[in-house]
């Protein structure tokens, strides 16, 4: 396929998960998406994430990436690890006394890990009345944009990881016609965590994000209880919202996860199921000078490919 003269690259996307952070950097060609670059390292064992250390090593870690490789600009597209989001859907709370906001703060205060006045809160209505709550301590946003500038990095927005999966799906796996009104399931699959997301196309009905990862796929038992927390996330769903029906589910961890482990969530939840491998999905000029191996990748880039598409 003939690369057009005039590329147009997106913002380097950065996923700074719990154990490793990932870059990558898509450019606009002919009707496809190209990779420009793409880099990762993992944490080392002995240091623990979100300590001082931690923060160190992802300023240095960062560094070497952006040196070593061959991205245009220094413009990037973040957002916070699942593990540092809290994540309600729930019905859309009525209120004549108080602003959205505050009523939807007033029904979840006694869940949150830290007081209101310290939490920076998103929500986001959906359909059949529902909403999905995401919120954050504002300190450990301060402590992610604290690492880019460290970095020397321009930091354009911190996003929610729930939409850059949907971005991944939409630009990758939901391109035909039909796809704008399907109810997709969608599963990424990181080293500690199975993020999911149901969405209408890009708009989000539902989320969460699960503490069982690919290392914990080891234990048949753990796999068991992913495959339990998996349907109780269909079953929950499917009372929140009668009148949508889940057509198609998705696995946007591609190769990096084992496909008897999907075959027995797919089976589980009596969906539909395909790979949507993200690697496969772009056009790679040079596979030898991208920074991504794909055979035998162990990483989930369907975060970072989604924060690279954002606009």
């Amino acid at each position: 396929m003939l690369w057009i003269r005039k590329h147009r690259p997106y913002s380097i996307g950065i996923d700074m998960g719990d154990d490793s952070v990932k870059l990558v950097q898509l450019e606009a060609k002919d009707k496809v998406v190209g990779l420009v670059y793409g880099g990762s390292k993992r944490r080392p064992a002995d240091i623990k994430a979100g300590t001082v250390e931690w923060q160190r090593w992802a300023i240095e870690a960062i560094r070497e990436i952006i040196a070593n490789g061959k991205f245009k600009g220094r413009e990037v597209m973040a957002t916070m690890p699942a593990s540092e989001v809290f994540v309600e859907v729930m019905k859309m709370p009525k209120s004549k006394e108080l602003k959205v906001e505050q009523a939807i703060l007033s029904k979840i205060k006694s869940k949150l890990p830290v007081l209101p006045e310290n939490t920076m809160l998103k929500y986001i209505p959906t359909e059949e009345d529902n909403v999905i709550v995401l919120a954050t301590e504002r300190e450990k946003i301060d402590r992610h944009l604290a690492i880019y500038e460290k970095a020397s990095l321009q930091i354009k927005s911190i996003g929610v990881w729930p939409t850059t999966l949907t971005n991944t799906y939409a630009s990758f796996f939901g391109r035909r016609k039909s796809d704008l009104e399907s109810v997709v399931f969608l599963i990424d699959t990181e080293s500690n965590c199975t993020n999911v997301v149901i969405s209408r196309h890009k708009n989000l009905l539902f989320v969460r994000s699960i503490p069982i990862g690919k290392k914990q796929f080891g234990d048949e038992n753990m796999i068991t209880r992913l495959n339990l927390e998996l349907a109780a996330c269909k079953r929950q769903f499917n009372s929140m919202y009668r009148k949508a029906t889940i057509e198609r589910l998705i696995f946007l961890s591609g190769q990096a996860v084992d496909k008897e482990v999907c075959m027995g969530i797919a089976k589980q939840l009596e969906i539909p199921a395909q790979i949507g491998d993200c690697l496969a999905a772009v056009e790679i000029k040079d596979p030898l000078e991208s920074g991504i191996e794909r055979r035998g990748c162990d990483f989930s880039w369907a975060i970072a490919f989604g924060l690279s598409l954002t606009r």
